[in-house]
C-alpha cells in the first residue's frame, strides 16, 4: 500500500489529534490504482514549525489553519507556494473566516475545509486530493518518460485509422452516386477492399486494447492449468483462411504434453502474434512449424516460418512499440507495430524469454520460454 504524508498545521490540539484519529486506519482505492492510498499524519502547532517539517521532509498534503500564533495561514502558504509548489494545500477555517479561505484559494490552496468539520467530510476532501495526486504523477510521468511514444502512438494512429477511413469514405460515395454501374456485382472489388481496411483497423484496436491490458490489468486469479497445443491449434484455426491463400502449410509437434499456469488470454497474445506474423511475413507455399517442448521447470515454444527473414539492426528493433520493418516486401502488409512489443511485455511479466534467430531470405525463428 503507498501512502501520503499529510502535516496537519493548527493551534488546536484536538483539531490535531482528531485529524490524526480520523486518518489513521483510512485507505482511498480507485479502480485506476495499483494499490490502496493510506496517510501518515505529522503534527504541528505553528506555522514556524510548519515550515521547518516542510523544508527537511517530503510532505504531499498540508491541511493548514488560517489563524496561527506567530505567523499566519498564509504566510506558510506563500513560502509553499514559492519553494514547494508540488504540495497540496487544504486550507481549515471557521465559518468565521470563509471570506479568507476562499481568498487563499486563489492564491494557491487547493480547497478548504470549514470547521466544526466531520470525519465524513475531512474522508471527502482527501480522497478528492488523493485522486488529483495520482492523476499528477501519471501525467508527469508520461511529460517525462512517454512523450516519444506518445508522439509515436499519435502518428500510427493518425495513420491507420484516418487513410483506411478515407479510402472507405470514397468507396461508399461511388457507390452512392452508383459510378461504376447499377449491380451489385459492378462494386465487390470496392467492398472486398472496404472490408481488408475494416478488418486492419480492428486489429489495430485489439493490439492497442491488448497494451492497455498488459499494462494496467495484469492479475493473476484468472490463472489455470492450459494445454498449448489446444492454444495453439485455436491461433491455427484464426489464421488459417489467410494462410490457405498463401498456400502456407503448418506443422505442429509437442513432446509429451505441454501445459502452463497462466492467464489464458496472455498465452493467446503471445500464439495469436507468433503464428500471425509468420504466416503474414512468410512466402507462397511456405510453412510455419511450431514446437512445444517440456524443460524441467519451464516450457519452449518454438514457431519457425520460411518467410522473408531479418536482418541484424532490424532484429534489435523489432520489440520497440510501433516499430515495423519497412522493405519492398513488406510494403503491402498491414499492422500496427504493437504485436512483437506486446508479446515481450507478456514474456517479461512471467519472468521468460524471447529469442530470434532471423537470416533475410531464408526464414526467422521465435523461441518463447516461460516457467510452468
Amino acid at each position: 500500500m503507498n501512502s501520503l504524508v499529510v502535516l496537519v498545521v493548527d493551534d488546536e490540539p484536538g483539531i490535531r489529534s482528531g485529524v490524526s484519529r480520523i486518518l489513521n486506519n483510512f485507505t482511498v482505492s480507485f479502480p485506476f490504482m495499483d494499490a490502496d492510498m493510506g496517510f501518515n499524519v505529522i503534527e504541528v502547532g505553528t506555522g514556524e514549525d510548519a515550515i521547518e517539517e516542510i523544508k527537511n521532509k517530503h510532505i504531499d498534503i498540508v491541511l493548514l489553519d488560517n489563524k496561527l500564533p506567530g505567523i499566519q495561514g498564509t504566510d506558510v502558504l506563500e513560502f509553499i507556494n514559492k519553494n514547494k509548489p508540488e504540495i497540496i494545500v487544504m486550507m481549515i477555517t471557521s465559518y468565521a473566516s470563509l471570506e479568507l479561505a476562499v481568498k487563499a484559494t486563489s492564491q494557491g490552496a487547493y480547497d478548504f475545509i470549514p470547521k466544526p468539520f466531520t470525519p465524513q467530510e475531512l474522508k471527502s476532501s482527501l480522497e478528492n486530493v488523493s485522486k488529483h495526486l495520482f492523476l499528477r504523477g501519471v501525467t508527469k510521468k508520461l511529460k517525462q518518460e512517454g512523450k516519444e511514444i506518445r508522439y509515436q502512438f499519435l502518428s500510427v494512429l493518425s495513420h491507420e485509422l484516418k487513410s483506411p477511413l478515407n479510402a472507405i469514405e470514397g468507396y461508399l460515395r461511388i457507390m452512392q452516386e452508383k459510378q461504376a454501374g447499377s449491380r451489385i456485382e459492378d462494386y465487390e472489388q470496392m467492398i472486398d477492399r472496404s472490408l481488408q481496411r475494416v478488418k486492419g483497423m480492428r486489429n489495430l484496436i485489439m493490439d492497442l486494447l491488448d497494451l492497455t491490458k498488459i499494462k494496467f490489468e495484469k492479475k493473476t486469479e484468472k490463472f489455470q492449468m492450459l494445454k498449448l497445443k489446444e492454444i495453439a491449434q485455436y491461433a491455427i484455426e484464426a489464421i488459417n483462411p489467410y494462410a490457405i491463400q498463401k498456400d502456407i502449410h503448418f506443422s505442429l509437434r509437442e513432446d509429451d504434453e505441454v501445459t502452463i499456469n497462466a492467464d489464458p488470454g496472455d498465452i493467446e497474445i503471445i500464439f495469436n502474434n507468433l503464428i500471425s506474423n509468420a504466416v503474414k511475413y512468410n512466402k507462397e507455399g511456405g510453412v510455419v512449424d511450431i514446437e512445444l517442448k517440456n524443460e524441467k521447470e519451464k516450457i519452449s515454444i518454438q514457431i519457425k516460418d520460411s518467410g522473408i527473414g531479418l536482418n541484424k539492426d532490424e532484429i534489435t528493433q523489432l520489440f520497440n512499440e510501433f516499430y515495423r520493418v519497412k522493405n519492398e516486401q513488406t510494403r503491402h502488409i498491414s499492422g500496427s507495430g504493437l504485436g512483437l512489443p506486446i508479446v515481450k511485455r507478456v514474456v517479461d511479466l512471467y519472468h521468460g524469454d524471447i529469442h530470434i534467430e532471423s537470416e533475410p531470405g531464408i526464414g526467422s525463428t521465435f523461441t518463447v520460454v516461460l516457467p510452468k
